[in-house]
């Protein structure tokens, strides 16, 4: 049974937020309070599964309530949130680099078209992310223990980036600070272009993009069909997009025809690039729920390109890299700080040679 702490200001919608909860006969809501402070108290108390909370509330927010509960007493958090308005998205992007795991929009009401998808949704991310062992977040970062990586070959030489002319990655829950601290070290002098499909509600990837911005010296943007990728410059498949690349070097964004995939999904970005890039190529799959992209990383590392899963310590969610390194499609397991080290070093040596 998932244990359920609903926080929402609203009485309208954290009602409706709990009878959806109640349909799944695998979840209880054992709490539903009001604001930040509520749900502080309410711990203290009482140990939920997980959270799901507003953002927009008297009181305490649901940005410094996530900071404090990841602070002192980590719980699992899902961002449930209506608006889309940029200040609002903002202090969400900031509620994920805080500890929260994922967004998902409010419910609109029984007899809405999008109704039971959304739902659908939220009863799966709520018992998915329940399981999820969350750690202590500190206002200063303690950095772990060094780690050596775990590899099937010894590590690269830096010579072994020579002939790449592309870097793909792939990652889902847990994926904006993750793509924050991995970005944030690298600059416009970056020899190749980074393609990037994140897993997130739509609505949200705009907002996303703008905060990472904030901090990262490198070109980033929403991809658009057609464009020439450029090097140095950090491309982000659109919502309701797939996102590919041909051999050309522009852009090719389809519309979805599967409903039910994943869209944009790691798998086509990644199958473009077996196919374009094959042996010049450096594939990436990061933190998330699931297994997009995961066999497909296999066919990039048959195909010759370098290929990188993060391990299992510095991932918020080790889906799509746990299945990743199960196929043995992984020429290296490396933690987010390892992944930042070899940019850094790729775009050092390829400004002195």
């Amino acid at each position: 049974m998932v244990k359920v702490l609903i926080v929402d200001d609203s009485r309208v919608v954290s009602e409706y937020l709990e009878y959806i909860l109640g349909t799944d006969p695998q979840i209880q809501v054992i709490g539903n309070v009001s604001d930040g402070m509520q749900a502080i108290e309410f711990l203290k108390r009482n140990k939920p599964d997980i959270i799901t909370m507003d953002i927009d509330m008297p009181v305490m927010n649901g940005l410094e309530a996530t900071r404090r509960i990841m602070s002192s007493i980590p719980v699992p958090i899902i961002v449930v949130t209506g608006s889309r308005n940029a200040r609002e998205v903002q202090i969400t992007m900031e509620a994920l680099a805080a500890g929260a795991l994922s967004i998902i929009k409010k419910p609109v009401g029984i007899g809405h078209p999008k109704e039971e998808e959304r739902s659908e949704k939220l009863l799966t991310m709520v018992k998915i992310l329940a399981k999820v062992k969350v750690i202590t977040r500190r206002p200063q970062p303690i950095r772990k223990p060094e780690q050596k990586p775990v590899s099937l070959k010894p590590k690269p030489s830096i010579v072994d980036f020579n002939n790449k002319k592309i870097i793909a990655i792939g990652v889902s829950s847990g994926g904006p600070p993750v793509l924050q601290e991995i970005f944030s070290k690298i600059t416009e002098n970056f020899p190749f272009p980074i393609l990037v499909v994140q897993h997130i509600t739509e609505g949200f990837l705009e907002g996303m993009v703008n905060w990472l911005s904030r901090t990262v010296m490198i070109p980033i943007r929403i991809a658009t069909a057609d464009e020439t990728i450029l090097p140095g410059h950090i491309y982000f498949a659109p919502d309701k997009y797939q996102m590919g690349v041909n051999s050309t070097g522009k852009i090719k964004l389809s519309n979805c025809i599967n409903k039910k995939g994943l869209c944009p999904s790691v798998a086509h970005l990644f199958n473009s690039i077996a196919v374009e890039y094959k042996k010049h190529s450096i594939s990436i799959i990061l933190t998330g729920m699931g297994e997009d992209g995961a066999k497909e990383l296999k066919i990039l590392r048959d195909a010759g390109s370098i290929t990188v899963a993060q391990d299992k310590e510095s991932s918020l969610v080790h889906g799509m890299p746990g299945v990743a390194i199960k196929l043995g499609a992984a020429d290296y397991v490396l933690n987010s700080e390892e992944i930042t080290d070899i940019l850094k070093e790729i775009e050092r040596y390829c400004l002195n040679n």
